[in-house]
C-alpha cells in the first residue's frame, strides 16, 4: 500500500484566478459564439493564469489538482460563459491524461514548450488503426472536438485492427484534417469540429489503451481512468452553469421590482424560485458528496467500488438533468427578454447542448438504477455499462 501513489491537491489558487477572470471571459464570450471558437485573448488569458495546467501531473510542472478542485476550476470558469467552461474542461483533461499515460519518448516532445500544449478531440467511436514497427497506422472521422481551433496535438481513440483493442492515439495538428463543421444551437464557442485522420503513423509512445488506470506519472487522480476523469468536467460545467441561469434570473426580477404585471411581484414566481434554488443546490450537494467520497477512496489509496462508481454517474446525470429544468424555467420566467437574442438564451441553447452528452444519457441512469436496486450482482462498470 505504501506504493500506492495519492492524491496530490493543488489548492485554491487556479480556482481564484479562474475567478478573476469572469469578467473579461464574459466580455469576449459574444464574439466567441459569433466566430465559433474562443477569441485569442481569452485563449491567451487562460494559458497566463497556468489553467491549461490545471490536470496536468505535477511531475511535469502541472497542478495536478484534485477531483474536487477541479470541480471548482470548471464551475468558476462556466459561471462567466459555458463555452469556455466547456473548452477548458476538455483540453485539460486530454493533457492531464496523455502526461499520466503517454511513453517518456511522447511525453519529453509533447510537454517541452513554454506553454502547456493543448489537445483536442474525441475518444469514443473510434478509428481503426493498423500495428506496424515501433507503432499503428491511425485512420478514421471524429466529431465533437471541443478546443481544437485552438490545440496543438489530436487526442483520437483507435480500436487496433485484428485484435480490436481500443487505445487513444496522441498525432500533431499537421497530420489532422480539420472539417470545419460546428454549425450548431448552442455551444458554439466550443468550436467542436469533425475532424479527420488519413493513415498518420502514431509512435508507440504516443498512445495508451483507453482503459488504463496506471499512470506512469503523477498520483490517484489518474488510478480512476480516462472516462471517471471525464465525469468531473462535465459535473463541474452543470454546476458552474446552473449557479449562473438563477444568478441572472434574480437580476432579471430585481430590476423589474416595483413595476406592475412584473414577475418580482408574483407569489407563483417567489415560490418557483425557491424549489428552483433547492433543486440546483441538492444536486450540487450530491455531486459534492459522491466526489468527496471519492477522494476518500483515492487518499487512502483504494480503488473505487462499485457503488462509488455508480454514485459519481449517477450525480452528474441528476444535476444534468436538473439543469435542464433550471434552464427551461429560466427561459419561461425571463419573457421577452429571454425571447431576443442576449445571455439568458445563450445559457438556454449552451444548456441544451451540453446536456446532450453521451455521459449524461439515459442509459446510464438505467444502469446506474439497475445497481443501486441491487440487480446487477457481481458486476463492474465499463465505461457506460455494468458487465459480469
Amino acid at each position: 500500500m505504501s506504493d500506492t501513489p495519492r492524491l496530490h491537491h493543488a489548492g485554491t489558487t487556479l480556482r481564484d484566478r479562474a475567478r478573476d477572470l469572469r469578467t473579461l471571459v464574459d466580455r469576449e464570450s459574444g464574439a466567441a459564439e459569433a466566430q465559433g471558437r474562443l477569441t485569442d485573448t481569452v485563449v491567451d488569458a487562460l494559458h497566463e493564469a497556468g489553467l491549461f495546467g490545471v490536470w496536468v501531473p505535477e511531475p511535469l510542472g502541472g497542478a495536478e489538482s484534485s477531483p474536487r478542485e477541479l470541480l471548482d476550476v470548471f464551475a468558476e470558469l462556466s459561471y462567466a460563459d459555458p463555452s469556455t467552461g466547456w473548452v477548458v474542461m476538455a483540453t485539460t483533461l486530454e493533457n492531464g491524461t496523455a502526461g499520466a499515460y503517454l511513453g517518456d519518448e511522447a511525453v519529453e516532445r509533447i510537454f517541452q514548450a513554454p506553454r502547456t500544449p493543448l489537445i483536442a478531440g474525441q475518444g469514443t467511436r473510434p478509428g481503426v488503426a493498423v500495428r506496424e514497427d515501433g507503432g499503428f497506422r491511425l485512420s478514421g472521422r471524429w466529431s465533437f472536438a471541443s478546443g481544437m481551433p485552438h490545440a496543438q496535438y489530436a487526442h483520437s481513440a483507435g480500436a487496433v485492427e485484428g485484435t480490436g483493442e481500443v487505445r487513444i492515439f496522441i498525432t500533431p495538428m499537421e497530420d489532422v484534417k480539420q472539417l470545419g463543421n460546428w454549425d450548431v444551437l448552442g455551444l458554439r464557442a466550443t468550436g467542436s469540429i469533425d475532424y479527420s485522420i488519413d493513415g498518420a503513423f502514431v509512435p508507440e509512445s504516443y498512445t495508451h489503451v483507453f482503459t488504463t488506470n496506471e499512470p506512469l506519472r503523477g498520483g490517484a487522480l489518474y488510478r480512476l481512468g480516462l472516462l471517471d476523469q471525464a465525469l468531473i468536467c462535465h459535473s463541474g460545467w452543470a454546476l458552474g452553469t446552473g449557479r449562473r441561469l438563477l444568478d441572472e434570473l434574480a437580476g432579471h426580477a430585481s430590476a423589474r421590482a416595483g413595476r406592475p404585471g412584473q414577475i418580482a411581484g408574483s407569489d407563483a414566481f417567489h415560490a418557483d424560485f425557491a424549489r428552483a434554488e433547492a433543486r440546483f443546490r441538492a444536486a450540487r450537494a450530491l455531486v459534492h458528496e459522491a466526489w468527496d467520497d471519492v477522494e476518500h477512496a483515492l487518499d487512502a489509496g483504494r480503488p473505487l467500488t462499485v457503488r462509488q462508481e455508480t454514485m459519481v454517474r449517477l450525480a452528474l446525470n441528476h444535476v444534468t438533468s436538473t439543469l435542464t429544468e433550471l434552464a427551461g424555467f429560466v427561459y419561461a420566467s425571463g419573457g421577452t427578454s429571454a425571447l431576443r437574442d442576449g445571455l439568458v438564451q445563450r445559457l438556454f441553447r449552451d444548456v441544451h447542448a451540453g446536456a446532450a452528452h453521451i455521459t449524461s444519457g439515459p442509459h446510464v441512469l438505467k444502469e446506474c438504477g439497475r445497481e443501486l436496486a441491487g440487480l446487477a450482482p457481481n458486476q463492474t462498470w465499463f465505461v457506460f455499462d455494468l458487465e459480469g
